[in-house]
């Protein structure tokens, strides 16, 4: 019995041209590339794209698929146009000139435009100092990682350079259709890891993680937070007491009326206070180093963080901001700030939902959860203020 022509091996992630046994019709299966893996770093053999006559057939429709413009069905065109006996013909080759021509036509080498996977890769490399897919004991802040990564698979072939914040939004709001907040959660993790490792290598020059947020359903309390750019106005223009204020409550994530009672103690270096629930009230958030002079200015001052109404607090607000060049933002913008500012520098979630005055929804954080100050202290020391 004659044996099977032997191909050549296709490139590492190209795909899979499979003999599924001479028994079938049509004998080949052609697999795009493994994406998802198994919890032991196997990779799992994805859905066929089709199943064909023969490995050049194939082999056409991978190139078409990477090409994008395969569509199902492109495979019997193929075949038609197939010689029994070389193979190849004059429009089988000019297809794959064409769809070759189509993937390449005006783009730069890959090498100089990686995909999300290739940068996740590397980013995850820098961060956990481990190749992704190793095989061990996993941290929490891996596990997270890996799990956003897992769960926005159809931004894993995207060139990351051609990313826009509605794409990453797009994909993260998808999560939220079928799984629960922490694992839109996860995704915005893995945004913010990836930008902090592709801005400065030059790989792209925007961070569009800033941009994205998890709305998830139960989340009633809306708001824009500030962007980094609008951070560093606020700080150049810090001798403003109304942008003062603005500072503290971006740096502490207390709603607006908690400042007018809010306990400030100096001497320990924290806030105690808060309003609305059994969670946010008397709850403990450490007094940022960055505003702590701001703190003890305003209250020198002052003689308390909020001396005059909401009302006129907000009015001013406005106006101030409208002078130094920020859009309208409203107090509440403030805690969303923080939050965010939590989220991009990688306050452990627990430590982020406390000072916020967050319930939980697991008994082992309600109960086994205290942390003391200095705990708390070290992981808001985390943000970083960028003047």
């Amino acid at each position: 019995m004659p044996r099977r022509k032997k191909h050549e091996k296709l490139p590492n992630g190209y795909g899979q041209i499979r003999f599924l046994g001479k028994k079938r019709r049509n004998p080949y299966g052609v697999y795009p590339p493994a994406i998802e893996e198994y919890d032991n770093g196997k990779k799992k053999t994805p859905p066929a794209l089709c199943y064909v006559s023969g490995w050049d057939v194939g082999l056409a429709v991978l190139v078409s698929y990477h090409a994008g413009t395969y569509t199902p069905g492109d495979e019997v065109m193929i075949e038609q146009n197939m010689r029994p006996d070389s193979g190849i013909n004059d429009v089988f080759f000019k297809k794959l000139v064409s769809d070759y021509n189509k993937k390449m036509f005006n783009s730069e080498p890959a090498t100089d435009k990686p995909k999300f996977s290739e940068v996740f890769e590397k980013s995850y490399k820098r961060k956990f100092g481990k190749e992704y897919g190793y095989k061990g004991r996993k941290s929490s802040s891996e596990a997270r990682v890996i799990s956003g990564y897992k769960n926005v698979e159809a931004l894993h072939n995207r060139i990351f350079e051609e990313l826009k914040a509605d794409d990453l939004q797009e994909a993260l709001d998808a999560t939220l259709k079928t799984h629960k907040k922490a694992t839109a959660e996860s995704v915005k993790l893995l945004y913010n890891q990836m930008y902090k490792y592709a801005v400065p290598n030059n790989i792209v020059s925007m961070n569009y993680s800033e941009y994205v947020s998890v709305n998830a359903k139960n989340d009633r309390e809306k708001g824009t937070p500030f962007s980094t750019e609008e951070l560093k106005i606020l700080w150049k223009n810090k001798n403003n007491d109304i942008v003062e204020m603005l500072l503290i409550m971006c740096y502490s994530g207390f709603r607006i009326e908690a400042y007018r009672t809010l306990e400030v103690n100096l001497k320990e270096g924290y806030f105690k206070g808060g309003v609305k629930n059994n969670c946010s009230k008397n709850r403990i958030v450490p007094i940022h180093s960055g505003i702590m002079p701001l703190v003890k200015k305003r209250l020198n001052r002052e003689g308390m963080l909020l001396p005059i109404t909401q009302g006129t607090f907000r009015k001013r607000m406005y106006e101030s901001l409208d002078i130094i060049g920020i859009g309208k933002h409203t107090p509440h913008d403030c805690r969303h700030t923080f939050s965010k500012l939590c989220e991009h520098f990688e306050v452990k979630e627990n430590d982020r939902k406390r000072m916020l005055g967050h319930a939980f929804s697991d008994m082992t954080n309600k109960v086994y959860g205290h942390r003391e100050l200095e705990d708390l202290r070290h992981e808001i020391e985390k943000i970083q203020i960028e003047q």
